[in-house]
């Protein structure tokens, strides 16, 4: 998953990011508004974290021109400002839930999983297809209750097509949305992640689909 941190003090901005690319997340970030604005209206985000009190542009007017051009990822706002009534307007200018600072870093990462997995349509921190089930929180993946062990970027593969286990995944979208903004992006590496999980993984429970990507099998298929 790829997470936009928009966050002027760096102290911070590097705590957050930190904290979100130990939890497996890819992560980009920006200092100001206006790069900001740019990174969330170019890039495929996942979810972006939002500081209101921004330079240049202020963390509001950012995610307005976001939602008037059609930008439907999650957002969650930091705030500093303590009166209910900014809050409100965070929430009416289209944020999906805000953070007050200080704030523990924990409750960033659980609202994070929380607005990624519920745009995905997911209830639960626990992805499952058929015998195969992902723990969101603690990053185990079993398969008949045993678990498997998988390097991050497997993990990262695994976890997107989860997510999105109701549609196909183009080898596109999977490197889009698994690399940062600087990283030499080929999407022939994902052919190589996807053939070592169908080994680790030992099931058929990734679909090939000829021309257009990648899905993950349910039962009712």
């Amino acid at each position: 998953m790829r997470v936009l941190v928009i966050e002027d003090d760096r102290s911070l901005n590097d705590q957050v990011a930190g904290a979100l690319r130990e939890a497996g997340y890819v992560v980009d970030v920006a200092f100001d508004g206006q790069e900001g604005h740019f990174l969330g209206d170019t890039e495929p985000y996942d979810l972006a974290i939002l500081d209101i009190g921004l330079p240049q542009m202020d963390g509001l007017s950012v995610l307005e021109q976001w939602r008037r051009g059609g930008r439907s990822m999650p957002v969650l706002l930091l705030t500093a400002r303590d009166r209910w009534s900014d809050k409100v307007q965070g929430i009416d200018a289209g944020a999906d839930d805000y953070v007050a600072k200080p704030f523990h870093i924990e409750e960033v990462l659980a609202r994070v999983r929380a607005l990624v997995r519920r745009a995905a349509g997911h209830a639960s921190n626990e992805l499952v297809a058929g015998p195969l089930r992902l723990d969101l929180k603690t990053g185990r993946v079993t398969v008949d209750g045993c678990p498997v062990k998988l390097t991050a970027h497997e993990y990262k593969v695994l976890e997107y097509l989860m997510h999105h286990s109701a549609k196909v995944i183009s080898r596109t979208e999977l490197t889009e949305h698994l690399y940062d903004q600087d990283f030499d992006r080929d999407s022939n590496t994902i052919e190589v992640f996807v053939g070592r999980l169908r080994k680790k993984l030992g099931i058929e429970v990734i679909e090939t689909v000829r021309g257009l990507g990648y899905r993950i099998a349910t039962d009712d298929r």
